[in-house]
């Protein structure tokens, strides 16, 4: 610790990513997304942090606006089917997203009064809720103090303030503890404090192109002032779409979504063409519940065979 920092009192970590300064940056700069706002409830904070999951705010904002105005409360989306479910969750990709939501709006229908708990813990008993979700839905629709981990999160700590280039493979509890420490005491501005390190990730301290020049805390910034050394850590394998499994399952599901009621395997089969892969993929959704087998052979959307 520097003789500058003991006379302030202050670690230098919380000096790299001073609350004043990233707080008054986000206040000039956060984005106007519908789940941000004032009159947005619990429950539209869970459904968009479900939803955004690996999956970009500019394909997330139209359908989630779709969901709020047709399923307003938990209640109403665990009385639709899971057909409507998956239905209407499109493309926003790693459709079991779309039933693990289903659940937790069933929960909370049945156990807590239509009203989405506001503690962790509460919300970690919840099916399908992980940590990252319990801790985002307590922050940002509660104002809760609790750290708040995303990839976005986990790059701006490790360039900040450990002077790395990325953050390598996640370690939850150290992700966890590395971010409790940056936290203002308060609440509510720890709340504002979590949602701001998460805005920076995403549109300034990018992973490709970090606009550096547009960073408020680019002085004090560990990995700029070490002339902004490449990363030399593990890292995890770089995810394609194309020829995957995840391409043709959702293909498959495609050809389900578009009928209204169950279709015959060679409507599936004409998606694509190795049939091993294709079979694996159909076996799988099979498996996760997001489709089902007709007694005479066919395949529909739960609910719906």
């Amino acid at each position: 610790m520097t003789t500058e920092t003991c006379a302030q009192g202050r670690a230098p970590e919380v000096l790299a990513l001073d609350p004043e300064l990233l707080l008054a940056w986000f206040d000039a700069n956060v984005r106007d997304l519908p789940w941000r706002r004032p009159e947005c409830t619990p429950w539209g904070v869970l459904a968009s942090e479900v939803m955004l999951q690996q999956t970009p705010v500019a394909r997330v904002e139209p359908v989630w606006r779709e969901w709020m105005a047709r399923w307003p409360r938990p209640s109403a989306l665990a009385a639709a089917s899971q057909a409507e479910v998956v239905r209407a969750w499109g493309k926003l990709g790693y459709p079991r997203r779309a039933l693990r939501l289903h659940a937790a709006a069933t929960a909370i229908a049945e156990k807590h009064g239509d009203v989405v708990p506001a503690d962790v813990d509460t919300l970690l008993a919840l099916p399908g809720i992980g940590a990252y979700t319990a801790r985002a839905v307590a922050a940002f629709a509660y104002g809760r103090r609790c750290p708040v981990v995303d990839t976005n999160v986990r790059r701006v700590v490790a360039r900040a303030v450990q002077g790395a280039g990325d953050a390598g493979p996640p370690a939850t509890n150290r992700d966890l503890a590395d971010v409790q420490a940056l936290l203002p005491a308060e609440e509510n501005r720890a709340a504002r404090y979590s949602a701001a390190l998460m805005e920076l990730g995403q549109v300034v301290c990018t992973a490709r192109s970090p606009r550096c020049a547009d960073c408020p805390v680019v002085d004090r910034c560990a990995w700029h002032r070490a002339g902004r050394p490449a990363y030399q850590g593990p890292t995890r394998p770089t995810q394609k779409f194309a020829g995957t499994d995840r391409q043709v399952r959702g293909l498959l599901l495609d050809v389900l979504r578009g009928s209204s009621g169950p279709v015959e395997r060679p409507a599936l089969d004409a998606v694509w063409a190795d049939a091993g892969q294709r079979d694996r993929c159909l076996d799988s959704l099979l498996v996760d519940g997001l489709i089902e087998q007709t007694d005479d052979g066919r395949f529909a959307l739960p609910g719906e065979g």
